[in-house]
């Protein structure tokens, strides 16, 4: 049995408990989790990117503010419905990825991370520039949301997030999947076995473009509203790059795992004031350090064992 199946019979359990929560818990954690859950998709997103494809994109807000902001103004200014804002934005996202992928996948080294954080602080200013528009620095908000029921809203996360990383695990593992990591840990050798490794990296990108950008438009229809500092700001793409690094590289659910540890950790610790972030930081490093395999990895030796 491979590692990603034993991540997900590791996973199933959870979900199970997981859909079971609104029964018990209260509607604020229920909404802490339903973020979580949408940042879940985040990562697992960025993960099959850098897991498989070997490109680190440093700007992952870059997809998901396209997404966001995408669905958000023509929900605000021309009152669209939500399943065809969802779609355009999306489809905005996985434009854009494409355009900034296309050009900066000829580079080599780190100038592709590079250009993916350019990619981001150049959005902020848009919207800043075309505050009409956006809501600039004060937010963009949305006249629609999905639903004002805390249970509905979290399984609706919930369910969106199983079957996200069902279907980029599923990429994942695939033979084009395959081909995908060969090419992400030696492009050359690959490129010589015929692969064509600019499609393969270039098709990853929109893929993880596409969930992003879908996941941004959902939870700005559920927060009701869309601004730099919670979607596009560089410290948000920090904490989905640790998320998913933390989870596991190269698990894409292992994503998932770390996107709902870092939020509940930093809520739980939210008593010690500044000094939470200190240690969720420290515990993540420590994680990062001395267990490589991540959080999921280090569970799925426990239970072997």
């Amino acid at each position: 049995m491979t590692f990603p199946l034993r991540g997900l019979l590791l996973i199933l359990p959870l979900l199970v408990v997981a859909a079971l929560l609104p029964l018990g818990v209260s509607g604020y954690i229920l909404g802490l989790l339903t973020v979580a859950y949408y940042f879940a998709v985040f990562s697992m997103a960025w993960d099959l990117l850098f897991g498989f494809a070997g490109e680190v994109n440093f700007g992952p807000t870059f997809l998901i503010g396209l997404g966001a902001y995408g669905a958000g103004i023509l929900n605000n200014r021309y009152g669209i419905d939500i399943p065809l804002c969802l779609l355009a934005g999306t489809l905005l996202a996985v434009v854009g990825g494409l355009a900034l992928a296309v050009p900066a996948l000829k580079l080599s080294g780190p100038y592709f991370g590079l250009v993916t954080l350019v990619a981001v602080l150049l959005l902020q200013n848009l919207i800043v520039v075309f505050s009409d528009l956006t809501g600039g620095e004060i937010g963009l908000t949305v006249p629609d949301v999905i639903s004002i029921d805390a249970d509905t809203n979290y399984w609706i996360a919930l369910g969106f997030m199983a079957v996200s990383g069902l279907i980029l695990t599923a990429i994942a593992r695939s033979p084009a999947g395959l081909i995908l990591q060969a090419a992400g840990q030696d492009p050359v050798v690959a490129g010589a076995l015929g692969f064509n490794v600019a499609k393969h990296k270039i098709a990853a990108f929109a893929v993880s473009a596409a969930f992003s950008g879908l996941a941004g438009g959902l939870i700005v229809f559920y927060m009701g509203t869309a601004s730099v500092g919670t979607l596009i700001d560089t410290a948000v793409g920090v904490q989905i790059i640790i998320a998913a690094v933390l989870g596991g590289r190269r698990t894409i659910v292992g994503g998932a795992l770390g996107a709902v540890f870092l939020i509940a950790a930093g809520e739980i610790l939210r008593p010690l004031g500044s000094l939470s972030t200190f240690v969720v930081s420290a515990a993540a490093l420590a994680v990062i350090l001395f267990v490589p395999t991540g959080l999921l990895g280090l569970a799925s030796l426990r239970r072997a064992s």
